[in-house]
């Protein structure tokens, strides 16, 4: 058995520790750049704690959406130019991968394809990013406690990572009294992608037992919790599990990868970067469990794998005698249960199937997936996930 696992520096778990962020920080920097997402005036009173303690903020309000390469340039510049000396993300998954990216791009000039995964040259990091705290407003990415950001590249119409394990956050607060205004429709799809995260590190070719052990745990709370999110918001109960839940994902997913959801996902971003994320997830999960069952059953009948499949199924419908399909018709109606757009709904066309599946391909979540799945066979991954606008 051999294995890595790194994570953030520090994990501040609990209600109420976004209190702590003012002396967290302070163990970094006295100037920090706060970036938050389109709701950043919700967080005045966070920077008023701040600047209280005597540390020097400058803000820095994003658009909330999913990062580009040219934004994070542009914003890493002015970062650069304000002098500060660590970089504090406040919202989602968007976010925390913005700060991210420009802690690591402040001290690392330069064209920054010479860095990114797929489209670039891959390159590690020439100088350590400027320290970060992370701390989540959504129970979704686990990004908080991963080392790299999913960036959009218009230009080649793709989403890839910018990576280096000196981007892993030197905090983690997750404060899941900070996900009590999180809308249903937003709770539903983050929480999807939170259980697909703690699900497909479970079933990845490089897991190993101590990733496990968070995915197993994040999992079962997301089994157990997501639906009472989605029903009520303000459930301190149910945000707390969906908040670890998620925490639990990014830790299994950032030491054992994902697979084929992801990988999708990841070329549907790019074709059409104003999808989210999560979405994509949601309506992608049960397509994809259900192809890898079926191709393993097939060509990897005694591969171990089947009976994780099965282990998850019983985890999700608490019955001791489900099958591994069990598991693919619970996903199935949880999507529906949370109102989950389809892919047809979300407007992918059936024309580019087959260069989504291409792209798919070459992502590097398609790695971590237990079996090599044809193009065909994403296709049809594609069609079951509903994907039928002209």
């Amino acid at each position: 058995m051999t294995f890595d696992f790194a994570t953030a520096g520090r994990i501040v778990f609990g209600p109420g520790r976004i209190q702590e962020l003012a002396s967290l920080t302070g163990e970094l920097g006295v100037h920090p750049a706060l970036l938050t997402g389109r709701s950043g005036g919700r967080m005045v009173a966070v920077r008023r704690r701040l600047e209280a303690s005597g540390l020097r903020v400058v803000g820095f309000e994003t658009n909330g959406a999913e990062p580009d390469l040219a934004g994070v340039q542009a914003l890493a510049e002015r970062v650069r130019e304000s002098g500060a000396d660590c970089v504090i993300g406040v919202g989602g998954g968007a976010v925390l991968d913005t700060a991210k990216a420009v802690a690591a791009l402040v001290t690392n000039p330069g064209d920054p394809l010479r860095f990114l995964e797929v489209v670039g040259q891959g390159l590690p990091l020439e100088k350590s990013p400027l320290p970060v705290i992370a701390v989540p407003t959504t129970a979704g990415t686990g990004s908080e406690v991963t080392r790299n950001a999913v960036l959009g590249v218009p230009s080649h119409r793709a989403k890839v990572s910018l990576r280096h394990p000196l981007m892993l956050p030197r905090v983690a607060l997750v404060d899941p009294e900070l996900t009590y205004s999180v809308p249903p429709a937003l709770t539903a799809t983050t929480g999807l992608d939170a259980l697909t995260q703690c699900l497909e590190p479970l079933v990845s070719v490089r897991a190993n037992p101590l990733a496990d052990a968070f995915a197993w745990a994040g999992l079962t709370r997301a089994t157990r919790a997501l639906a009472g999110a989605y029903r009520q918001g303000d459930d301190p109960v149910a945000r707390e599990d969906m908040a670890f839940a998620s925490l639990c994902g990014g830790l299994a997913l950032a030491n054992s990868g994902l697979g084929a959801v992801h990988g999708l996902a990841g070329a549907l971003g790019g074709l059409y970067p104003q999808l989210p994320h999560g979405a994509l997830c949601a309506a992608l999960l049960a397509p994809v469990m259900a192809a890898n069952i079926q191709a393993l059953r097939e060509r990897a009948p005694a591969s171990p794998v089947l009976q994780r499949f099965a282990q998850i199924a019983r985890v999700m419908t608490n019955r001791s005698a489900a099958s591994a399909e069990d598991g693919v018709r619970w996903v199935a109606h949880l999507v529906q249960f949370l109102g989950v757009s389809d892919l047809a709904t979300l407007g992918v066309p059936i024309a580019d199937f087959g260069q989504i599946a291409e792209r798919a391909l070459a992502t590097s979540s398609m790695k971590g997936n237990p079996i090599a799945l044809t193009q065909a066979e994403l296709v049809t991954v594609l069609g079951v996930g509903g994907a039928g606008a002209g």
